[in-house]
């Protein structure tokens, strides 16, 4: 039996090929630096990561809306939707019932109620609902009972709040009463929600890690808009 050369002489050219005894039957038409190619691992890591890829829009998506989805998102947000179809015709709601912690009113928590106000969206916001002199726990029953959806800004200060049973907690036991929030995630995870809220933790919402704040915006614009404007 011939014995192959390569581990003296070596492959890197075809003369040394052909001239092992072992290998010079087989074809070598690669040029003499040349080396097998392989199949990209990319390929295949991006059908892997397909499943959580926003490629998706829901049947409420507006005409010509370049906002996209995860499957898990349009799995979350369909019941609400919903929900927010069957209540279209009560009148004197809000869209929108903000939940946030204290320490969020003039940052995050404003950013989100400005970018949902910027997109025809009523929001209830305490920094503008509430008065001065009222009852702030009454104004929030009169707020969570005159509004289609609730979100729930969950913020490293929200958690706090919730910890140490604060208004915010207060609020987020009305919501989940409703079933009829979604949680926000931003510069926290929900890991951390977990900790404090089991039950809020147990949903799945919208993250600003995964997207930016006015990605998260649209989205909500779009799960409340009436649907003569998304037709």
């Amino acid at each position: 039996m011939a014995t192959c050369t390569a581990p003296v002489n070596g492959h890197r050219s075809s003369s040394a090929a052909a001239n092992c005894p072992a290998c010079s039957s087989r074809s070598y038409g690669r040029s003499s630096n040349s080396y097998p190619t392989y199949p990209s691992s990319s390929s295949n890591s991006r059908s892997f990561s397909s499943g959580s890829s926003r490629s998706l829009k829901p049947r409420w998506s507006s005409i010509g809306s370049a906002t996209f989805y995860t499957p898990t998102e349009i799995r979350t947000l369909t019941p609400i939707r919903e929900s927010v179809e069957q209540r279209a015709n009560l009148p004197d709601l809000r869209d929108v019932f903000l939940c946030h912690a204290w320490d969020d009113r003039k940052e995050a928590a404003k950013e989100l109620h400005d970018l949902l106000e910027s997109k025809g969206v009523s929001v209830w916001f305490s920094e503008k609902d509430v008065l001065l002199g009222s009852s702030l726990l009454r104004e929030i029953d009169k707020g969570l009972a005159k509004s289609r959806v609730g979100i729930v800004l969950v913020t490293p200060s929200f958690l706090k709040r919730v910890k140490d049973e604060g208004i915010a907690d207060k609020e987020l036991s009305a919501l989940l009463a409703r079933d009829l929030l979604v949680p926000i995630i931003h510069n926290t995870n929900y890991e951390a929600l977990r900790e404090v809220s089991p039950l809020l933790g147990s949903r799945s919402g919208l993250s600003t890690k995964e997207e930016s704040m006015i990605e998260v915006a649209a989205k909500l614009a779009e799960l409340v808009a009436p649907e003569v404007l998304l037709n």
